[in-house]
């Protein structure tokens, strides 16, 4: 009776610990990866900071719920001589969307919205969206959208908006609304997206793949259906359950000193990012207005934070005793919805609610597993999810613009190859 009653109590155990997987650091060996392999990992980037190509690096690897590699290289603060740490904060960027699209699906599931819905069902502004059309090199016209853009066409980004440099790029400039940088704007993303709403768009809806502003306007809708700020609603329903303390859009003052400095690559030279005054710039994520969250790239945060975000997908929505979203919606997410709309910027991939998706491993051509769901951020970060092998990589850089540097593909490279399994 002892016997069976024991089994049963570690059968429990083991299976509560399976549905709350979280972030532990263990050894390598243990979850299938070599260490000597890993340290291939540091040896590589050290030398591109040695080589003056990028200014220091933060790197993350879990496998089966198990951290085996957390390092941090390089210098923070080049001219100040602060070295990385692991617990640095960077600006993510378009990492921000993977949340934000998170916050959507989460809606769903509690009955507000339903993807299909269109957009201006909760932003009437879109109701009559306008297309422009290129007739030549020095004009074009503008004709009304053939159909309503729907929320799942901004979870794929095939509403047909961009970020502002389209065939009407003259309207959009005017309108001051050109480039992802939104945190220095002294008004709310919802009334940043009402003006985006009633400019001449790049494409029809559903016709394309064109990346842009879709998830800032999901983070309008989130704001609207739930009548929170997007950044209560991320912090209540997201970020707090998960453990994502660092993660931000205005950083805390007592936090600041942890945030990592940007560098432009300048004729293959870094050189410090100037304070403020552009996309390039160090940004007004500390000292800005506070009042516009951007829902496509407005957050900061840590490899750790990160990384807990992506093993709750992992673990198919759960995390830390939470379950942010179903089992269901993790699956929806994380496989290519764009059917017969081209996919141009690589071969073998596709594009889900949110992530990029890894469709045909031979097309592709690199080290990886058809399945893999990621994306990255404009600072030159990276990430990504590998449900086949149970692996989760994260990796922050702040450089932008950066130019031949091919860290990306070789961290890709060295992680496969430290598996053993």
């Amino acid at each position: 009776m002892r016997k069976h009653l024991f089994i049963l109590l570690f059968a429990g155990t083991f299976l509560a610990a399976q549905q709350s997987q979280q972030l532990v650091l263990n050894k390598a060996e243990n979850v299938g990866m070599s260490s000597k392999r890993l340290n291939y990992i540091s040896q590589t980037f050290n030398k591109y900071v040695d080589q003056g190509q990028l200014p220091g690096t933060v790197t993350l690897i879990a496998r089966k719920g198990q951290v085996v590699y957390h390092e941090a290289i390089g210098m923070q603060d080049i001219e100040n001589d602060i070295t990385m740490r692991t617990d640095a904060i960077f600006r993510i960027a378009s990492q921000t969307k993977a949340i934000v699209s998170t916050a959507v699906m989460m809606l769903q599931e509690r009955g507000q919205l339903l993807i299909s819905d269109p957009i201006s069902k909760y932003i009437p502004e879109f109701k009559n969206s306008k297309v422009a059309v290129k007739i030549d090199d020095d004009s074009y016209d503008v004709v009304p959208a053939n159909r309503e853009i729907t929320i799942r066409d901004l979870l794929t980004h095939t509403a047909g908006i961009g970020y502002g440099s389209g065939v009407a790029a003259d309207k959009w400039k005017e309108a001051d609304l050109q480039g992802w940088y939104f945190a220095n704007r002294d008004e709310t993303v919802l009334e940043t997206i009402k003006r985006i709403a009633v400019l001449p768009h790049d494409a029809q809806p559903g016709s394309q793949f064109v990346y842009g502003y879709n998830t800032d306007i999901l983070g309008a809708l989130v704001n609207v259906v739930s009548g929170q700020s997007l950044a209560d609603f991320l912090s209540e329903n997201i970020l707090s359950p998960i453990g994502m303390n660092d993660t931000y859009f205005y950083l805390p003052k007592n936090k600041a000193a942890r945030l990592a400095k940007v560098y432009n690559m300048i004729d293959q030279k870094l050189i410090k990012a100037p304070k403020e005054g552009t996309m390039q710039s160090q940004g007004a994520y500390v000292n800005g207005p506070r009042k516009n969250y951007s829902g496509g790239a407005g957050l900061v945060s840590t490899a750790m934070d990160y990384a807990k975000f992506l093993q709750m997908m992992l673990n198919g929505g759960t995390y830390n005793n939470q379950r942010i979203l179903s089992r269901k919606s993790v699956e929806l997410m994380t496989v290519d919805h764009l059917g017969g709309i081209k996919y141009n910027w690589q071969n073998g991939m596709g594009f889900g609610l949110g992530y990029s998706i890894s469709k045909d491993l031979g097309r592709r051509g690199e080290l990886g597993s058809e399945g893999e769901f990621g994306w990255g951020g404009a600072y030159h970060s990276t990430y990504w999810v590998d449900p086949k092998e149970d692996l989760v990589v994260v990796y922050f850089t702040q450089v932008i613009p950066i130019q031949d540097v091919d860290d990306h593909q070789k961290l890709r490279a060295l992680v496969y190859q430290a598996i053993i399994d």
